[in-house]
């Protein structure tokens, strides 16, 4: 299958120009302040910009993202927060970026997520959970012990992702995407080693999946629109030990295409096992270069009948990306780090003038850092730092370990092997 090949959704009947996605990423572009929670989570022109330029990529589905629906429940500070509490309108705060992701022909989705028991103790220290399992620290955050959530406060968020997803509607983008993974609050009721309750959220997996299908349902209720696409990002499994497993994710995916989801977005692994989760576990997932297609075909052949299924972690080359759609292993290829280096990466592949990313020589367990250098480069304009150098991998880690000048911008303190972006602004 091309990478020019159109998709078309079958619940909202929308099309994305190519089988092509953006996986949300955690851009720190929007307001913070510690004390002041109204405060918190307005957008900025450069998180504008930053979608402009995405948009300009010929991707065929953008999801923006991480956008927490509640502005205590963080995945890091600066997030952009839909959250009913906050003084500013959060529609009219959140149309310029959808309105310039969508400008070229892009589907944009927003993804609604709740930090749970990973919001780090510089923004929280009383986070909250399906139970009381601390998360142990990762990356340089440590966590404060979570306190279990009432029914009641299960109830109020059921009705705050509703409200997130009702606000993305209305402020123009294509659809919603709720994050069940990667550890976030929605994979901890999922989990069996984060997930200790006894009542009708814990035990079994139709139990643990409960605030899921409710939270679904809220949307469709707050937004009946047909045309407003339902999507979930999902973990293949924990890569932990009585964590979510590939069964149990699987017998999900059933649920969720039955309750009307159009995109299922596989990934897998949470603070605890991300080193796990993200390495190619086989040779012939190496060869492929997707962490999670084999999962990904399993879904597929397990009675799936409208979802489409994309995949996203690990994919490099436009061959590679071909050869799993042609396969149909997966109907969509999902990327997250090769579009902070190159924002116009698919368009390129499409147009003949790359046929694969540049390499990234960062340390591996620091690249989410060195994506948020390139992302705040791409949203001022200025040139992005080509991680295929090793001198501006080591100029990055200077900036990220707070070696540089952190008064310059980026493009200042060496911009000779850096990839510059289009935005002329």
């Amino acid at each position: 299958m091309s990478l020019a090949q159109p998709v078309t959704f079958k619940h909202s009947g929308l099309t994305a120009p190519t089988p092509t996605l953006k996986s949300a990423m955690t851009e720190r572009l929007c307001t913070y302040d510690d004390a002041d929670l109204g405060a918190r989570g307005k957008t900025t022109p450069e998180y504008n910009r930053l979608y402009e330029e995405w948009g300009k990529g010929k991707i065929g589905v953008i999801v923006l993202g991480n956008i927490p629906i509640d502005r205590e429940g963080l995945e890091a500070k600066k997030n952009a927060i839909i959250d009913a509490r906050s003084p500013f309108d959060p529609v009219e705060n959140l149309k310029p970026a959808i309105a310039a992701a969508k400008a070229h022909g892009s589907l944009v989705i927003g993804q609604l997520t709740h930090g749970g028991r990973q919001t780090s103790e510089e923004i929280t220290k009383t986070p909250v959970s399906s139970s009381d399992v601390q998360c142990p620290p990762m990356g340089g955050m440590t966590f404060a012990k979570p306190r279990p959530l009432t029914v009641e406060e299960i109830d109020q968020l059921v009705t705050a992702w509703g409200y997130g997803a009702e606000v993305l509607y209305k402020a123009g983008a294509h659809g919603a995407q709720l994050h069940g993974a990667h550890g976030y609050l929605l994979s901890q009721f999922l989990s069996g080693r984060v997930n200790r309750r006894t009542d009708d959220y814990g035990g079994s997996l139709e139990n643990r999946y409960r605030i899921i299908d409710r939270v679904f349902k809220e949307i469709r209720r707050r937004v009946p629109d047909e045309k407003f696409m339902l999507s979930i990002k999902l973990n293949s499994q924990d890569f932990a030990e009585k964590g979510l497993t590939n069964e149990e994710s699987k017998q999900v995916c059933l649920w969720l295409d039955e309750a009307g989801v159009d995109l299922l977005e596989i990934s897998g692994g949470s603070y605890e096992s991300m080193g796990t989760a993200w390495s190619h576990q086989k040779e012939s997932t190496r060869k492929r270069e997707a962490y999670f297609i084999e999962f990904s075909a399993a879904v597929k052949d397990s009675g799936i009948k409208s979802a489409k299924v994309c995949v996203t972690g690990g994919f490099r080359s436009k061959k590679a990306m071909e050869e799993a759609l042609g396969t149909g292993a997966c109907d969509l290829v999902g990327l997250a780090r090769p579009l902070t280096a190159e924002p116009y990466l698919i368009r390129d592949m499409l147009e003949g003038k790359t046929d694969a990313a540049r390499e990234n020589k960062f340390a591996a367990g620091m690249q989410t850092g060195a994506s948020i250098v390139q992302i705040a480069a791409i949203s001022k304009g200025e040139p992005i730092p080509d991680l295929s150098d090793e001198k501006v991998c080591d100029e990055v880690l200077a900036i990220l370990q707070g070696g540089a000048d952190q008064k310059k911008p980026v493009s200042e303190q060496d911009t000779s092997n850096y990839q510059k972006s289009e935005n002329k602004l």
